[in-house]
């Protein structure tokens, strides 16, 4: 009562149309287009969520069951490219007639119906219709024994509501099926009206009375007269003995309030602006009741306001509302009732991306492909005269293999290191010089330049510089599970024994220096037990690092198919990051420390000048691991073990030639500089 004082105060002829549905305007109403709104959302945006639908749960082999007018058109035009596009297949396409009788389904496409349910790979339909049609073609589906099991995906066009007043009606087929439905929600008290109403109180239209003979399957009488046939309605049944979807707010009721409540917001405005300018409009009434329409017109367009519920019903300048659909799942009753449930959306406001939800832990879903996917080692071949959803599986070709869709063919030579014979000689070499140095050392281990460098720790260091070298062949071998189990633990174990050794010569030349002071207490420190301490405690931190990263993230192998193209990259995927960089880091800091000390150490006397060599081989040491971090982290693919191969062999080249080959050459070459007396005398070695 409150809308029609507003109307009529308003003086507002109803030249508005506010149209609850997703449908354009139709061809003899495109005069009325200025005056059209749509208070249900775009059906292009249903389109899109049925293409959305069917890629989340695989559906690419599908019928549809369009409706044979106008709108059925629309709908294909718009369905049709998004599905080619998507790869996503029509097994059929019927197009049946908006009619009322029965009659008009005893034609061939009834037949050719029946066919295509029966047809076991196709188990999505997807149905655009209106109610009526669609009850009267449900009808007769159910009849079909093969349509159990099927799922059908309903357009928002179908009002499951108004399809089961009619008797007989049979809703069963749609148990399981995904509705979209104009976006509603639940209004409060709106249930409770309903049911206190009787359908003898006044001002009450015949359609209620209808709707109450089909709800409780009984009949008014006329002038209190006895019924012939069937049970008379006594006015005094109870409405909450209905189905509850009979009194669910569906979106095109929804939509209807929204409508309401648009127009009564755009009149408020309107009505606001006559009485501010009430002087004006009694000056020109005739020319403002003229052109009432079309200020109100311009109050509804770009209309924004919260409704009851307090969601924001906005109206573009397209006279569209802005919202989106329900997806549901439909249950059915054995009474036939049913309920909806809310698995999913389409939201036109949402970011890109999330747009489209479903949530479907509580759907039990067919599949509906053309063929199962290809196993490894088949391909796609598409069949003759079929779609493209269609295919055979053949075998690969000799030398290829197929990735996981079937479409895309990968070398069957699988690569696992490059150069991988040129860092193997350079790697075996720099062994063979380690162990040769080795013997010089061992053979002239009682000439003075060999004790005056602690002979012990000389065995050590060169030891464990030739399993570096070693330790670099099984970064070039094909990633096997123990392989890459041992590979990153070996080289950290053993270039912490490396660069502990190293350390532990700079503190002992430090401590030999220290202890020529008299009355020094480092003499007793000047034994194996110190070097050895330092050489134990350093390496056995690095080794409950590794320890550790063995334990709960190891190493493994795995084929890589996206560093490269047409090839596969059989590598080790290091299991955790965050261990491989704390080992590389714990390195570091030992190198980092060696540095340091024997960068103090380096102005000691002559004699103990070993320290010199040391902070050179330190600063060649750590310039190549430092280099390698951002080479590594920019690398991808069979180039990555390439690069960290190469750091191990600088590294430890490095080491070998700053620290023993200037006493190979006085061992082998200078002889005569062996002994001590040149040693206090000579300035370097």
């Amino acid at each position: 009562m409150g809308l029609l004082r507003i109307l009529h105060m308003s003086s507002w002829a109803p030249e508005e149309k506010l149209a609850y549905g997703s449908f354009p305007p139709k061809k003899h109403e495109t005069k009325m287009a200025a005056s059209f709104y749509r208070m249900a959302p775009n059906e292009k945006l249903q389109v899109v969520g049925i293409i959305c639908l069917l890629k989340h749960f695989g559906w690419t082999w599908i019928g549809l069951l369009i409706l044979d007018d106008d709108s059925g058109d629309n709908f294909l035009q718009a369905l049709e490219p998004l599905l080619s596009e998507n790869r996503i297949c029509s097994a059929f396409l019927e197009r049946f007639p908006k009619q009322a009788f029965f009659f008009i389904f005893q034609n061939p496409m009834v037949g050719r119906i029946n066919v295509h349910m029966r047809e076991t790979k196709v188990n999505t339909f997807v149905f655009y219709g209106e109610s009526f049609t669609a009850m009267l073609l449900f009808l007769f589906v159910k009849y079909i024994d093969e349509s159990c099991g099927k799922m059908w995906i309903l357009s928002a066009q179908i009002d499951l509501t108004l399809t089961s007043l009619h008797r007989p009606s049979d809703l069963q087929l749609f148990d399981g099926a995904i509705s979209f439905d104009i976006h509603s929600n639940e209004l409060p008290g709106f249930n409770e009206f309903l049911w206190g109403i009787k359908p003898f109180q006044t001002q009450r239209s015949s359609l209620f009375k209808e709707f109450w003979e089909q709800g409780f399957d009984c009949s008014f009488s006329e002038n209190n007269k006895p019924m012939e046939n069937g049970e008379a309605c006594t006015g005094r049944e109870d409405l909450r003995n209905l189905p509850r979807h009979l009194f669910e707010m569906t979106g095109h009721s929804y939509s209807i309030y929204n409508a309401i409540y648009a127009v009564a917001h755009a009149l408020h405005s309107m009505n606001l602006l006559r009485s501010k300018y009430k002087r004006v409009a009694e000056r020109t009434k005739d020319e403002l009741q003229g052109q009432g329409t079309w200020k109100l017109h311009s109050f509804l367009q770009g209309l924004s306001f919260n409704n009851s519920l307090g969601e924001t019903v906005s109206i573009n300048q397209n006279r569209e509302v802005f919202s989106g659909f329900d997806i549901t799942n439909v249950v059915m009753f054995p009474n036939n009732s049913y309920r909806k449930l809310k698995i999913g959306k389409m939201d036109p406001k949402a970011l890109e991306g999330n747009k489209f939800v479903i949530h479907e832990d509580l759907i039990v879903l067919p599949r509906s492909v053309c063929n199962d996917p290809c196993p490894a080692g088949y391909q796609k071949k598409k069949k003759e005269g079929q779609k493209f959803c269609c295919y055979d599986c053949d075998p690969c070709s000799d030398g290829k293999m197929s990735n996981m869709s079937g479409n895309l063919f990968y070398s069957s030579v699988v690569y696992f290191f490059p150069c991988k014979i040129d860092l193997a000689v350079i790697a075996v070499l720099f062994s063979i010089i380690t162990v040769f140095i080795l013997g010089i050392f061992i053979k002239y281990k009682d000439t003075p330049i060999v004790k005056a460098n602690n002979k012990d720790l000389t065995y050590t260091l060169l030891i464990s510089l030739l399993l570096c070298f070693l330790c670099s062949l099984l970064f070039l071998e094909k990633p096997l599970q123990l392989i890459c189990f041992l590979r990153q633990s070996v080289f950290g174990i053993i270039f912490s024994v490396a660069i502990s050794s190293v350390l532990a010569k700079t503190i002992m030349v430090i401590a030999a220096f220290m202890a020529t002071k008299p009355g020094s207490a480092m003499k007793k420190w000047l034994g194996k037990r110190l070097s050895t301490l330092i050489v134990l405690f350093c390496s056995f931190l690095q080794a409950g690092l590794c320890l550790t990263w063995m334990i709960f993230s190891p190493p493994f192998p795995e084929l890589n198919m996206q560093s490269m193209i047409e090839e596969i990259i059989a590598e080790c995927n290091e299991g955790s990051v965050v261990m491989f960089y704390l080992v590389l880091g714990y390195m570091g800091f030992l190198s980092l420390v060696s540095f340091m000390v024997a960068f103090l150490a380096r102005n000691l006397p002559d004699t103990f000048n070993e320290a010199k060599f040391i902070t050179f081989s330190m600063l060649v040491f750590c310039s190549v691991w430092l280099s390698f971090v951002p080479t590594y982290l920019s690398t991808k693919g069979k180039y990555m073990v390439a690069v960290e191969v190469f750091s191990i062999l600088a590294s430890s080249a490095g080491l070998l030639g700053c620290i023993f080959f200037p006493k190979c050459f006085i061992i082998v070459l200078r002889p005569e500089l062996n002994n001590r007396e040149q040693l206090v005398k000579r300035k370097h070695f």
